[in-house]
């Protein structure tokens, strides 16, 4: 999206807002038709960003009637024009444009990238052909297709492995943490890339009808489900405008019964002013403004106001595992070894073998020795592990289908119980030890669901990998509800069941979470550097990892929300008193228009105040050196 400066959505607001301000001018001046010419060339500047669209609400069959903030806000513009007082009805059309094109610059944000997830998927695929292999447009792949998948590429579509043995990171598509080994009969999805062996894989799936374009389809069915969200002050005004009107008409009509019409048709008009919600026009933009604005400074982008809006009445949030709770990148956790080796003897030999290769528990092992040095001879079996030689011995390294753990079989068990990934490694034919990798929580996923349990809000992990794993790191985190093995579509079935019981927020960060973030309450995509799958569906997007910025952002969004809510409450008090006194003929248009600029004035200074940072984030760790006390 354009910098505001630069949106042309903004022009028009802007054109009325000096227009408006400059027949302000003139009048004090004494200009008085220069002045007027002014506020109505203000006035329908403004106007054309809701009339519009009101108009279209109103008498198409799409819109169904639909009555709005715009629909009383149209009439009571053209009732001030009727009774001579263009300005004030210039200043309500430039509020109203003013607030309706910011929140709705808010809400286009959700809207891009979606697509962004299809770059998952390379363009042309190897297919295995009686004459050879040819490249053909993934678009063309059908079910049955043979596709040759070298090292390091991505699968273009679902499919079983025919022939070859390999490893695949599919963490991206399924949440699955750790790389997992393939071989013939295994499935492999759309988009997983595979490791450093070649597979020939028979597709089960059309290029064009795959898991990954399932995913992206979920996510347009979840956008197409919530539509666009009514907002609070819409919400309010529905049963607000058809009384207004019923009740202007039946002034009117008194007064052609008691032969003074002229009188009673005026009053009428006033009692649409008085009743017209120009402060509710702007006590939720300002306010949503104002917050957002604040809570960007701290890493929290909020890409719409109905998202903020929804964001503080959360109730429970459901954290994906992979990349969110755990840090997303596999570390050595244990080593077992057997009598006459030492554990840095274990993991120096492995390091050894792993130092030429990419596989992530690879990185793993030689990030826990750095100044290992390179075996020879290092030969890889693929799908299996690395045979070299160290030191003068030949040294196996691989996983325990490969290489039989024997006399640590018991350990490795145990290990593999507490959701490890177990390595063993083998020299000159006899196992020496494991090495237990595992992709640890963050430090702060304890704390962070204790604060939100603090905040009466419940938590659920969702997530890809496997019953064990999951289980073991959710209790770490103090997490009860864990839902294990699930799939996208399954991640947004049971996301779908908790926002049936109360607002659900999602919280995660891989192209498997796209369609539970666009289906929650509201979605929230964890750091910057997430797939841009997943920062596109949420709502909200946060730059950082620190997952404490999810309960100091509910603080703040809770708080703007109490601020929202005083906001209203004071515009509809300023309806409930002006309309009597409009209807009895108390308060002239002057009077009204007053009342109505001096309480767009509180709710607006008001609505500043959502900007402040509150206490608890300056203090919470996760923002402490961002935000100033």
């Amino acid at each position: 999206m354009p910098p505001w400066w630069r949106d042309r959505a903004l022009a028009l607001p802007g054109v009325s807002g000096l227009l408006w301000a400059a027949g302000l001018v003139l009048e004090v001046t004494g200009l008085g038709i220069p002045a007027l010419v002014a506020f109505a060339a203000g006035l329908a500047a403004g106007a054309w960003t809701f009339v519009p669209s009101t108009l279209k609400r109103l008498f198409t069959a799409r819109g169904r009637g639909r009555l709005g903030v715009g629909l009383l806000m149209t009439i009571a513009a053209a009732g001030a024009v009727l009774l001579g007082h263009v300005g004030e009805a210039a200043a309500l059309a430039f509020l109203f444009s003013l607030a309706e094109t910011l929140e709705d610059r808010a809400m286009d944000r959700a809207k891009e990238g979606l697509r962004a997830l299809l770059s998952l998927v390379p363009q042309t695929a190897r297919v295995s052909r009686k004459s050879g292999s040819v490249d053909v447009p993934v678009a063309d792949l059908r079910e049955l297709d043979l596709l040759m998948v070298g090292a390091g590429e991505r699968v273009a579509t679902d499919g079983v492995v025919a022939e070859g043995r390999s490893s695949i990171d599919a963490s991206a598509v399924t949440g699955e943490s750790i790389p997992v080994e393939v071989g013939p009969g295994d499935p492999v999805p759309a988009g997983a890339v595979n490791g450093s062996g070649s597979l020939l894989v028979e597709a089960t799936a059309d290029g064009r009808d795959n898991s990954l374009t399932q995913i992206v389809a979920l996510v347009e069915q979840a956008h197409a489900r919530k539509g666009e969200r009514a907002r609070l002050a819409d919400r309010i005004a529905r049963p607000l405008v058809p009384a207004v009107l019923v009740v202007a008409a039946l002034v009117a009509l008194f007064g052609v019964l008691v032969g003074d019409p002229s009188t009673w048709i005026e009053r009428a008009l006033v009692v649409l002013v008085a009743a017209s919600p120009c402060a509710m026009a702007i006590a939720v933009p300002v306010t949503v403004i104002s917050a957002i604005g604040s809570a960007s400074k701290f890493g929290v982008v909020v890409k719409s106001g109905a998202a903020f809006e929804q964001f503080g009445s959360i109730r429970t949030v459901a954290f994906d595992k992979t990349g969110t709770l755990t840090q997303g990148h596999p570390q050595v956790t244990e080593v077992r070894t057997t009598a006459g080796f030492d554990r840095g003897q274990v993991l120096a030999w492995a390091a050894a073998l792993e130092a030429t290769s990419t596989h992530p528990l690879a990185a793993a092992i030689t990030a826990a020795v750095p100044d290992a040095s390179a075996a020879e001879d290092v030969h890889e079996e693929a799908g299996h592990g690395l045979t070299g030689r160290v030191d003068g011995r030949t040294v196996r390294v691989g996983n325990p289908r490969w290489l039989n753990p024997s006399g640590l079989r018991d350990d490795a068990d145990e290990l593999a119980e507490t959701g490890m990934t177990v390595i063993v490694v083998e020299a000159d034919g006899a196992v020496i030890g494991l090495i237990g990798v595992r992709d640890e929580l963050r430090p702060e996923a304890a704390e962070t669901v204790r604060m939100l349990h603090a905040q009466d809000i419940d938590t659920v992990m969702l997530t890809g990998d496997d019953a064990r794993t999951a289980r073991t790191l959710a209790a770490q985190a103090g997490i009860d509800d864990v839902r294990a093995e699930q799939l996208p579509a399954d991640k947004a079935a049971a996301i779908t069941q908790l926002a049936a019981s109360g607002p659900t927020a999602m919280v995660g960060d891989g192209i498997n979470d796209a369609p539970a973030l666009a289906t929650a309450t509201v979605g929230i995509a964890m750091g910057a550097t997430g797939s841009a799958a997943a920062v596109e569906s949420a709502d909200i997007a946060f730059t950082g990892h620190d997952l404490r910025l999810i309960p100091a952002a509910f603080t703040h969004a809770r708080r703007g929300r109490r601020i929202m809510t005083a906001n209203i409450a004071l515009a509809l008090a300023i309806i409930v008193v002006l309309f009597p006194l409009a209807l009895f003929g108390v308060l002239g248009l002057a009077g009204v228009v007053l009342v109505h600029e001096a309480a767009e004035v509180v709710v607006i200074l008001n609505g500043v105040r959502a900007a402040r940072r509150q206490a608890a984030l300056r203090t919470s760790g996760a923002v402490r050196d961002r935000v100033p006390a």
